[in-house]
């Protein structure tokens, strides 16, 4: 199986970035994972509505102008559904049984997510209705997918 974290802006955190390589390493004895950085659009602190759309449809473009069509898509989103890692680990599972092998999980930028992104999306999910920093958001996803493959191997995870 092939995942691909796709999240908008650069990580500048190092206690985040230690987080993430040790999931990374820990992620690869079951699956390549890789985590793609894409250029948040620059823009000043108020803006219009229009802006941000605009602001999230280039950011958007710079998502989907890297994701192949035969790509199972799942975007982070507050609105999105709410499974339990459980769940979240049976969907991976599903996925790698009937030929999907190749998931990209997207985290919007600040502004959130495209229109267009999200009719790309096959799954919008949603980790709480609280609102995290997206940067945060990788390492939260980083550990749900590895709890995902310990849980589907039969191995021990923390409860």
């Amino acid at each position: 199986m092939k995942i691909s974290i796709f999240s908008v802006g650069k990580l500048k955190e190092k206690y985040l970035k230690q987080g993430i390589q040790e999931y990374l390493k820990r992620l690869g004895a079951y699956a390549k994972v890789d985590v793609i950085e894409v250029a948040d659009e620059k823009a000043p602190e108020s803006m219009s509505e229009a802006e941000m759309l605009e602001v999230k449809r280039k950011e958007g473009e710079r998502i989907l102008s890297q994701i192949a069509p035969d790509t199972y898509v799942i975007t982070l989103e507050i609105n999105g559904k709410m499974l339990s890692s459980e769940q979240l680990a049976a969907k991976m599972d599903e996925l790698a049984t009937y030929g999907k092998s190749k998931i990209v999980f997207v985290i919007g930028g600040s502004l959130g997510i495209s229109d267009d992104v999200q009719k790309r999306s096959d799954l919008a999910l949603s980790f709480s209705k609280m609102t995290f920093p997206h940067q945060l958001m990788r390492l939260i996803l980083l550990e749900q997918v590895y709890r995902g493959f310990r849980i589907n191997r039969g191995e021990p995870y923390h409860k």
